[in-house]
């Protein structure tokens, strides 16, 4: 195909198609470039000029000189030219708007003035004065809008107009240069070929619908280079009309493919961040996986492997897998170890990506387990790309993204902003994988502390435990039960403020002294006298900052009752489940201060009978304590659950649990411990019921 002003046969251009065009048209005629033609966007950005006059009396500006000797070559040669970097125009000329950026070429042209030049001009001045502004801001906004800015002045831009019968013909060249086929008059299924797959059902709909309407027509999608990869390009194009008939379209297409990455990049460094309120390891490898699909991948899944010094074959866990609408549904995730392929190896062992293509739906065999490669064959997958993730100079996991649905695998561009993402990933889960084995930590030490509750003759105990779900808060709560010689039951729940390592370890310092203290039978104390002697001991060896704690002595009574004798510094009061009646908390007059307060502070022990089949529940806060509730309302909820659960007549560990199985979700630990004497004895006197002693 010929350029438009080639030679004899070619059509005359009509200038008036440039009237609502988007960028600045003018044209020029003859040897001294007279100014025949305008439109308005020129003139909105360069002010009005006088048509009929030849161009160096026109273009007066101190910079235009460049401008007047390019009219000259590209009218000698009849080969157009454009200038990549940025120009500007000071606005000095009348009626003009003042100082504008731009970036222009110059094509040869034959119009009914004869022979001439086609001047385009597109106005860059938003993206120069937003390069100029970054300036004030940082370093590193500066350069990446200043490669934003050289991108700009750089882009090629394929000015083309379309008849109403489809006929395309290409004003300003670049097509053929840019996808490697020739220009195509028309759109055919060639040219739809060089489209992405993704993209071309979205790019037939906006047109048709622009088309429809006689509106604008915008959209950016992929096209395939001459090099074989893809690059997003934007198409614009405005309807040309005379006398309310479409008369063509006339658009413009350019390459953004740099702008468009330099957004996701933004877009998915952003999404990274969201790493960080993970509450756990696999929630954080879940937040990256989601983060690259399904911009940047079809499907994303992230094996965990075993931590150093583990022997045997090298296994990988599959902590999270995310994929894009339309494609098949996920296998779940399990703990089940997978043994890693050969591929996979490859990757950890050189901690370089990888990526593997074959034909669509059928990957090979040593790539991944059974169980993937179905999924794979089901979501006709093209291309699977290993990266791995690296954490303190090791290798935590690997990361699996896939390319699906025929797509063509991704080019290099997309697997460098992978990798980049993931890489930028590695500090937040770090911050994970260290919360993590804070926590096991923590709860290795808990466990250890929290032992079986003793066999008591003529009593039912039990107890139960659950770490918050976050991850970082565990370690704060405890309970304890210790059978003293002479029968008697040392009951203990408590709470130190703080959810960690050094809470777990004060708990059991604090844990281990209560235990002597109560055990101490030559020196007896009831139990506000041993929480005050251990409040003494805490302050002054400064072992927590505060502390909550129900102590108890239960004393088993000739006629099958137990004598429950117990004080309450600054916890919730203990529930009692009467064997016939309703559910209510022992107050007393109300707890004490916490320790680590006032060590000198005086503290009361309450005494309250026990008969057969009463159930006392000690319990913590995180049983109580619910976002958007007051304790009151924790309180009858947790009642309402243990009555519930006596009710269904479950076993006193049962009832534990139940009350336990609404603290799963919380960001507080709780712990429960329960007590219920099973003997009946003939009924004697007790002590009066809510009596204070000192």
């Amino acid at each position: 195909m010929r350029r438009i002003g080639a030679g004899p046969g070619v059509p005359e251009l009509e200038p008036e198609v440039f009237d609502r065009a988007i960028v600045a048209v003018a044209i020029t005629a003859g040897e001294d470039h007279r100014l025949v033609y305008v439109n308005e966007a020129f003139r909105a950005l360069f002010g009005p000029r006088q048509l009929g006059a030849p161009a160096a009396e026109v273009f007066t500006e101190p910079n235009a000189a460049r401008f007047l000797k390019m009219l000259d070559q590209v009218h000698l040669d009849r080969a157009a030219r454009q200038v990549t970097e940025t120009r500007t125009t000071e606005g000095t000329a009348p009626g003009a708007p003042g100082r504008r950026h731009f970036v222009y070429s110059c094509s040869p042209v034959v119009s009914r003035f004869g022979a001439g030049v086609l001047a385009v001009a597109v106005d860059t001045t938003p993206q120069v004065e937003a390069v100029e502004a970054a300036q004030l801001l940082s370093e590193q906004r500066q350069k990446a809008l200043q490669r934003y800015e050289a991108l700009m002045s750089a882009v090629t831009q394929i000015v083309w107009l379309m008849k109403p019968n489809g006929e395309i013909v290409e004003l300003v060249g670049g097509f053929e240069e840019f996808t490697g086929i020739p220009w195509r008059p028309v759109i055919d299924q060639e040219w739809m070929a060089a489209v992405h797959p993704h993209d071309r059902q979205r790019l037939v709909r906006t047109w048709n619908e622009a088309a429809d309407g006689r509106a604008r027509f915008e959209c950016t999608f992929r096209m395939r280079t001459a090099t074989g990869e893809y690059r997003h390009v934007q198409s614009r194009a405005v309807p040309v009309e005379r006398g309310g008939e479409l008369v063509e379209w006339i658009g413009a297409t350019a390459d953004i493919e740099d702008q468009w990455r330099n957004r996701l990049r933004e877009r998915l460094l952003a999404r990274v961040t969201t790493v960080t309120t993970a509450d756990d390891v696999p929630d954080a490898f879940a937040a990256v996986a989601a983060a690259v699909v399904p911009e940047l991948t079809d499907a994303c899944a992230v094996f965990m492997l075993p931590a150093a010094g583990v022997g045997g074959p090298l296994t990988a866990v599959r902590v999270a897998t995310t994929a894009r609408a339309g494609l098949p549904a996920l296998p779940p995730l399990s703990n089940r170890p997978y043994l890693v392929g050969q591929a996979a190896q490859q990757v950890i062992e050189s901690r370089r990506p990888r990526l593997i293509t074959f034909p669509t739906g059928d990957p090979p065999d040593s790539v991944l387990s059974e169980m993937s490669r179905r999924w794979l064959r089901e979501a006709r997958a093209t291309s699977l790309t290993m990266v791995p993730i690296v954490i303190d100079s090791a290798v935590v996991a690997f990361a699996c993204a896939a390319s699906c649905a025929d797509s063509p695998p991704p080019g290099a561009a997309d697997r460098a902003l992978l990798r980049e993402i993931l890489y930028q990933a590695r500090e937040p889960l770090r911050q994970a994988v260290e919360l993590q084995r804070t926590r096991h930590t923590a709860l290795t030490l808990q466990r250890a502390l929290l032992t079986a509750t003793p066999v008591v003759p003529g009593a039912e105990l039990a107890a139960h435990y659950q770490p918050a779900s976050k991850t970082a808060e565990v370690g704060g709560d405890w309970y304890d039960a210790l059978l003293l010689p002479d029968g008697t039951v040392a009951l203990t729940i408590g709470d130190i403020a703080g959810h960690d390592l050094d809470a777990a370890t004060s708990m059991s310092q604090l844990r281990s002294m209560l235990r002597v203290i109560a055990y101490d039978q030559e020196h007896p104390g009831s139990p506000a006298e041993s929480l005050a002697q251990l409040d003494r001991v805490v302050d002054g060896l400064r072992i927590a900052p505060l502390v909550t704690v129900v102590h108890a002595n239960l004393a088993p009574r000739s006629d099958g009752r137990w004598h429950l004798a117990w004080s309450n510094a600054g916890h919730p009061p203990p529930l009692l489940l009467p064997a016939a009646g309703e559910p209510r908390y022992l107050l007393g007059d109300g707890p004490d201060l916490p320790l680590c307060v006032a060590p000198d502070a005086p503290r009361a022990t309450w005494h309250h009978e026990l008969d057969s089949g009463d159930t006392l529940l000690l319990y913590t806060d995180g049983l109580i304590e619910v976002p958007g509730t007051d304790l009151g309302q924790g309180m009858a909820a947790l009642a309402a659950t243990a009555q519930a659960a006596r009710a269904d007549g479950l076993t006193l560990a049962q009832i534990c649990a139940q009350m336990l199985s609404g603290a799963g979700s919380r960001r507080d630990d709780a712990a429960v411990i329960g007590f219920r004497p099973i003997r009946q004895g003939p009924s004697r006197g007790a002590l009066p019921r809510g009596r204070l002693l000192h």
